[in-house]
């Protein structure tokens, strides 16, 4: 009997050190510094269980008809609800109000079948070694109590992000109306200041590289970020800037979700207005236990990680 507990439970120990060992493979210190703070702030008892346990669910609120779009379900789906939200917030654009758009990732419905890469990567069409979003994962345990955690890692749109003040050219900035940190293409000079000033490693260079030679039709096809329809060209922006997720705003703005909320396939992203104590990024924030990485930095990020 007491052999079967010590196998079920294994000691906070052994858990500390195959988190090491796992780490330790990993030459980027990005991985290190972001993942393994947030995995040890979750009790070990819960992680092992975390797998049986019922997520707890969002107190029902009847979602608005957002115009020109159908439910997909009978009963207001998540997506449903999170259309409705970011019409409210589109409304309190309109009338001039401010909106913070962030998100709630629940780390207990994340698979780790990385759509949300491959979403993003093909919404917006992005090059080798350009990938707005990675999904991070850590095997824990000891055999055969062993199971994966992982976790989204976008952009993380911090209140005060520190990416944007080290630009000398002012190509970075927070936008005031919806707290969305984006990058001018036309001003950025390239000069990497942004990508190392980032604490979560949200910030890459586009090198121009392709994945074929000569580069495919889907290769040469105008992006729509920012909604400016950009083709990527040798000596033309945005070859050579640095390039970052910006939450799809060419979408939010014509009343979709983000590519990578819209297609996560066990709908552990929710997006909508951080403001908004409706919306269901708010209420899931405000009932469940949550995390945001190195907050001990300042950087007020508006990415919550749901425990």
């Amino acid at each position: 009997m007491n052999d079967t507990k010590t196998a079920s439970k294994p000691t906070s120990l052994s858990v500390q050190e195959s988190r090491r060992r796992f780490l330790s493979k990993f030459v980027s210190p990005v991985f290190g510094g972001l993942m393994a703070p947030a995995v040890e702030s979750m009790e070990q008892e819960t992680i092992m269980t975390l797998a049986e346990e019922p997520t707890t669910k969002v107190a029902a609120s009847p979602a608005k008809a957002t115009p020109g779009i159908s439910p997909i379900s009978g009963e207001s789906s998540v997506i449903d609800q999170m259309l409705a939200d970011l019409q409210r917030a589109l409304e309190k654009r309109e009338r001039g109000e401010k909106v913070r758009f962030g998100m709630a990732v629940d780390l207990r419905k994340c698979t780790g079948c990385r759509a949300c890469t491959v979403a993003c990567k093909a919404e917006n069409m992005t090059p080798p070694e350009v990938s707005y979003n990675v999904v991070l994962e850590e095997e824990i345990g000891t055999y055969p109590n062993v199971r994966r955690v992982f976790m989204y890692k976008p952009c993380f749109h911090c209140e005060n992000p520190p990416c944007t003040p080290v630009c000398p050219v002012g190509a970075t900035y927070k936008r005031e109306e919806d707290g969305i940190v984006v990058i001018d293409y036309d001003v950025c000079i390239g000069c990497r200041y942004c990508l190392t000033a980032c604490p979560y490693g949200s910030r890459f260079i586009d090198l121009g590289k392709t994945y074929t030679d000569p580069p495919q039709p889907y290769e040469s096809s105008a992006s729509p970020e920012y909604g400016e329809n950009r083709i990527r060209v040798e000596g033309g922006s945005p070859v050579g800037n640095a390039r970052k997720c910006h939450f799809c705003i060419h979408r939010v703005y014509r009343g979709m979700l983000p590519a990578c909320a819209e297609t996560c396939i066990g709908r552990a992203i929710h997006f909508g207005d951080l403001d908004d104590p409706e919306s269901v990024v708010a209420r899931l924030i405000a009932e469940r236990p949550s995390i945001r990485l190195k907050e001990e930095l300042g950087t007020e990020p508006n990415v919550y990680y749901l425990l």
